[in-house]
């Protein structure tokens, strides 16, 4: 399927594009005007995307209903300051009844029984039930179409001691983030669903091209199979493939299915000494 998104209404090629580019971290919000008012509010469509400087980027749309601008945007120009709090999934129920359309002036704190807890270098808030709370000025707010984007700067930022390794480093296992998929799904990050990729080798991997060709066109083997085979720094010498041949003796199919058992473990190495030993 095929869609110019200039041919169809923009919220349907909103569901599309929502369903497709998931999962998207959550920017919960805290902000202030003028009069003090706080508002706290969600917002999917945010990411990191500067570290010198370290760079925040969240956009609150207008309204789909009328097009009238959203009360964080509204305080972000009269108070150009906000905390980023993170969300894991102990507190998105809480946060998603935020996402209310409660009038200006209403505080969502209140509203979602989070607790406020003040901010070192802003004026807005932090949630204090957030395991991670930036602090951060406004650089910037572009505006296209229905979409503000907003820039921001870290000025401070707090970690709660339970996601913490002993070197002070936030250790992947001990979070519980929730990310924002299309319609009502969410996709929670739990270390039942975490899993590593080295790095690509610092010396250049060899590439998928210079397989020999049966491996790169096998279909026992997936891309993600090639991938990692092709990842390595030289194919092994011939030395080594006659001390790994020994005790080899399987079939071609046998070999395969070893070797793909092989890299399912991310023993690279061992995996194409079989396949060409």
């Amino acid at each position: 399927m095929t869609i110019d998104p200039k041919n169809i209404d923009s919220r349907e090629f909103y569901t599309y594009a929502t369903s497709a580019i998931a999962p998207r971290p959550i920017a919960f919000a805290s902000t202030i005007d003028l009069n003090g008012n706080v508002n706290l509010s969600p917002f999917s469509f945010f990411n990191f995307v500067g570290i010198n400087p370290p760079i925040l980027v969240f956009s609150p749309n207008r309204r789909g209903k009328d097009g009238s601008q959203k009360n964080t945007t509204e305080n972000l120009h009269e108070v150009p300051e906000v905390v980023i709090n993170l969300v894991d999934y102990s507190m998105v129920q809480q946060m998603s009844l935020t996402s209310c359309e409660y009038p200006k002036g209403v505080n969502e704190f209140m509203k979602a029984g989070f607790t406020e807890e003040k901010s070192l270098l802003v004026q807005p808030p932090r949630v204090k039930e957030s395991p991670v709370q930036f602090e951060c000025k406004v650089l910037e707010i572009k505006e296209y179409g229905t979409a503000n984007i907003v820039v921001c700067e870290i000025l401070m930022a707090h970690f709660a001691e339970h996601i913490l390794d002993e070197n002070r480093k936030i250790d992947q296992l001990k979070t519980d983030w929730v990310a924002r998929l299309g319609g009502d799904w969410y996709a929670r990050i739990s270390p039942e669903t975490l899993f590593k990729v080295p790095k690509p080798s610092t010396k250049q991997g060899i590439g998928i091209d210079k397989l020999p060709d049966f491996i790169k066109y096998s279909t026992q083997l997936s891309g993600n199979d090639l991938g990692k085979l092709g990842n390595l720094e030289s194919l092994p010498t011939e030395e080594e493939l006659q001390q790994f041949a020994l005790n080899q003796d399987i079939t071609q199919e046998e070999r395969f299915s070893k070797a793909k058992s092989l890299l399912g473990k991310n023993l690279v190495y061992e995996a194409i000494c079989l396949l060409l030993s």
